[in-house]
């Protein structure tokens, strides 16, 4: 039973509770994020106050936060759903397809695409300089088509986006005012498979390579305290990887979870040490970390990350809305009164 309902049965309404959320960045397992979003966009009692997001992260944050002022959660819920339908109508013209086996047999990868294993090959050889000159991307018109970004500017939810300056190596954080679709494109933009996006005369990359999400602007910028980790890439594996494209894919997991497992110590340190009577210190003491997560997607490959299917994404989104309604059901009650998730067990692997 979430927190809401345990407040109804009760007869007592559920007192409203300010959240940030972290969204974490992963291409199409960007959906699990959508369906969590989903769920938690049921329960009126929490009031999303700010929100950091990288890459898919990002996306999903600016088209929540465009869908609210359109029509509130409801809104919220409605151009979440519209958005993935069009990235998964786009995905239908990609030369990134299942094989009839791999249907056949239930796998969501793409190893054995024709398509993706030739992209794989040539992103070895030549860069995206070459292979795609005119730096098309397929997902810019369907951001402009998702995201109303001017009224981004007006949004009371505020947005954190990151992206890594390819000249410095540091992460710049994007808010309402500067996000636009080049923004968002920078922040999920793989070197390896597209052009750096140049904004104001810098280059960007991916954001996850900087802070896969960015955790310090929610506590310095935000007037939450809670704040809702929707992790997407696996920070632990049971097995070692031996193949290649096993080995590949757990390097790309640890280098996108370094940055925001380097934070997360950082945040849990100052904790501790920071005085909670003061301003800055009492908004560092006092913050309470949640984490949403499934087991399910330490199943999948990297490359079904590029898998969009509608029955893909569809999947994940259930999974995602499964995920959330567990964590309500076992911890709606603790947000806006303690951590459920124990960051200072971080400290002892320093």
């Amino acid at each position: 039973m979430s927190g809401s309902q345990s407040a109804e049965r009760s007869g007592q309404p559920r007192p409203d509770v300010l959240i940030d959320l972290a969204l974490q960045g992963g291409g199409s397992h960007g959906a699990f994020t959508w369906g969590v979003l989903d769920r938690l966009l049921e329960e009126s009692w929490l009031k999303i106050d700010a929100i950091s997001g990288t890459s898919a992260g990002a996306m999903n944050a600016a088209v929540l936060a465009s869908g609210w002022l359109h029509g509130g959660a409801e809104g919220a819920r409605l151009a979440l759903d519209s958005y993935w339908r069009r990235v998964s109508e786009a995905a239908a013209f990609s030369p990134f397809q299942r094989t009839p086996l791999d249907r056949l047999m239930g796998r969501w990868s793409l190893d054995h695409s024709p398509g993706y294993v030739a992209m794989d090959l040539m992103t070895r050889l030549a860069s995206p300089y070459d292979l795609n000159p005119l730096g098309y991307n397929p997902l810019k018109p369907i951001l402009e088509e998702s995201i109303d970004f001017e009224i981004l500017r007006q949004s009371p939810i505020k947005l954190f986006i990151t992206a890594t300056n390819v000249r410095t190596g540091r992460g710049r954080i994007f808010r309402n005012s500067e996000i636009s679709a080049a923004v968002l494109l920078a922040s999920a933009c793989l070197p390896t498979m597209f052009q750096a996006v140049e904004i104001d005369g810098e280059a960007y990359w991916d954001g996850g390579y900087a802070g896969n999400p960015t955790i310090t602007p929610l506590v310095r910028e935000s007037s939450a305290s809670d704040t809702i980790l929707v992790q997407i890439n696996p920070r632990e594996r049971a097995d070692v990887p031996r193949s290649a494209a096993e080995i590949l894919n757990r390097l790309n997991e640890i280098s996108f979870n370094a940055s925001l497992m380097k934070e997360i110590r950082m945040i849990a340190l100052l904790r501790q040490v920071a005085d909670p009577g003061s301003g800055e210190g009492a908004r560092w003491a006092g913050m309470r970390t949640h984490r949403i997560m499934t087991e399910m997607l330490s199943g999948l490959g990297a490359s079904s990350k590029l898998n969009a299917e509608w029955d893909f994404v569809s999947l994940l989104r259930d999974e995602g809305r499964r995920a959330a309604a567990t964590f309500l059901d076992q911890h709606g009650s603790d947000i806006g009164t303690r951590s459920t998730a124990d960051i200072d067990v971080l400290l002892s692997e320093c």
